[in-house]
């Protein structure tokens, strides 16, 4: 953190302290303005609305979603469940488990490679019966205990939604963390906007910052943009948080870059991160007492019709075709989960994965110009400015496609990659220390600090054309299982 932000931040705190006695808990203490990185203006945003989808047939849950447990299978083919019944639990923390988004027949259990659980199809019955679980006032949640609190996560699976860094796993019981960071922006292209999606949910968004502060000694941190388009109040007025306001280029909205400038990681420490849109999930489960049965999703980007780019509540888990048919664009597309940087690839026959907030449908190219890189490149976007689009259209929109526009070259050591890396990280160096294994000299240079999303720009402006994101990944892999 450098010091004219601890300097302004510790100011502001003592004029709070003698303005009011002490700090408030739900007015902003915090703001920031990132300067590294880069916005995507890419055609095909979405609607600021939301719409109801068509009833899913059936959904799914993919235990490989969650890393790091080994689910042990409660379930057969043929059973009936009811929605928030037991589907598996985790191996190595039984009190773990996870549960039925929805209730009806299993349709289908389906096993990968060394017979590893990959994916449970249920048939939603129209009378789905339901899971009751403890159910609690909003004053009541107030008053929980940490353990009481965790009981029920465990139990119902919801402890899923929170992560641990470094290295982004479910977040441990047994440890707790000096603080929690709630995600309420994200600036990557086409992601669920929490002003939009809080509506109509939010007692539920309060309830589950509540549920949030019981669980830490330290500070929940409600991480916002500056300036929002559709600002909502159950937001920018969150109680018991303190709310701190991001600014800049894209990824400023990353969870990473807000622990490093609010409330760094050193060594031994652990932060839980929940993403704002889930901890809606979170407060409704403790009010009702039930699983919910839907969650809000934003479909974007031009491989999806434009009048059905926005909003949707849908059933959690469902499948796609609920949300797609009809929808999608008749050339050829690419639909991922998540954003156009960092989502992965998913198909249209597929279901909502349990983490999912966004669904992306960008052109499929394999398109090539013929030494496209002399051409003067008026319709071509460049993040370096090489071509005249870059000095003359410079708030146009991109229609982006899935195009490389080049082949994979040899690594060159350029310190380009920190333009666009807000955190004091030397991603060379770092990107260099993880392809040669030296997990040592990775953790010297901030590599637990970070997230492979973190390096999503770095991918895509790499001229080598190198997957940043894939080599991160691997290196924290690597420091876990040397339990560094």
């Amino acid at each position: 953190m450098g010091i004219d932000i601890i300097i302004s931040h510790t100011i502001c705190r003592i004029f709070l302290f003698f303005a009011c006695g002490s700090t408030p808990r739900n007015i902003n203490v915090g703001s920031y303005k990132i300067k590294h990185g880069l916005d995507l203006r890419l055609m095909g945003s979405p609607k600021p609305s939301i719409a109801d989808a068509s009833d899913a047939g059936s959904v799914s849950i993919y235990p490989q979603e969650f890393e790091g447990i080994k689910p042990r299978l409660q379930v057969k083919e043929g059973d009936i469940v009811k929605r928030g019944g037991l589907l598996f639990f985790d191996k190595k923390n039984e009190h773990l488990k996870f549960r039925a988004p929805a209730g009806g027949r299993v349709n289908a259990i389906k096993l990968g490679p060394r017979r590893a659980l990959t994916e449970i199809e249920i048939e939603v019955s129209p009378n789905e019966d339901v899971e009751t679980f403890q159910q609690y006032t909003a004053e009541q949640i107030l008053t929980l205990s940490r353990d009481e609190i965790l009981s029920q996560l465990l139990e119902t699976g919801y402890l899923a939604y929170i992560l641990q860094r470094p290295f982004s796993k479910i977040a441990d019981p047994a440890v707790s963390p000096k603080s929690i960071f709630v995600n309420g922006m994200n600036t990557a292209p086409f992601q669920a906007d929490i002003h939009i999606a809080v509506t109509e949910n939010e007692t539920d968004f309060q309830a589950g910052l509540n549920i949030l502060t019981r669980l830490t000694n330290g500070k929940v941190n409600l991480c916002i943009a500056a300036n929002p388009a559709n600002p909502s109040t159950a937001v920018t007025q969150a109680k018991h948080v303190d709310i701190h306001t991001f600014s800049g280029p894209h990824p400023s909205g990353n969870s990473s870059v807000h622990i490093h400038n609010i409330d760094p990681i050193s060594p031994g420490d652990q932060v839980w991160v929940a993403s704002a849109v889930d901890v809606i999930l979170i407060g409704a489960l403790f009010l009702e007492g039930v699983l919910p049965a839907t969650k809000v999703v934003v479909a974007g980007g031009t491989g999806i019709q434009e009048p059905s780019r926005q909003y949707y509540r849908t059933r959690i888990g469902g499948r796609l075709d609920s949300l797609l048919k009809g929808r999608c664009s008749e050339e050829p597309y690419r639909l991922l989960s998540g954003d156009v940087l960092s989502g992965i690839q998913i198909q249209p026959d597929e279901y909502l994965r349990f983490y999912q907030s966004s669904i992306t449908a960008i052109p499929a190219s394999r398109k090539r110009s013929f030494l496209g890189w002399m051409s003067p490149g008026w319709n071509q976007f460049s993040a370096s400015k090489l071509f005249l689009s870059s000095w003359f259209k410079r708030s146009a929109s991109w229609d982006f496609n899935t195009n490389l526009n080049g082949s994979h070259r040899v690594m060159v050591l350029t310190g380009l990659y920190d333009k666009y890396m807000p955190m004091r990280i030397m991603v060379d160096y770092l990107v260099r220390a993880a392809l040669a294994h030296d997990t040592d000299e990775a953790v010297k240079l901030g590599i637990l600090e970070t997230d492979p999303e973190d390096f999503a720009l770095c991918s895509y402006v790499c001229p080598s054309k190198m997957d940043v994101m894939g080599i991160i990944r691997t290196g924290l892999i690597e420091i876990e299982e040397e339990g560094l």
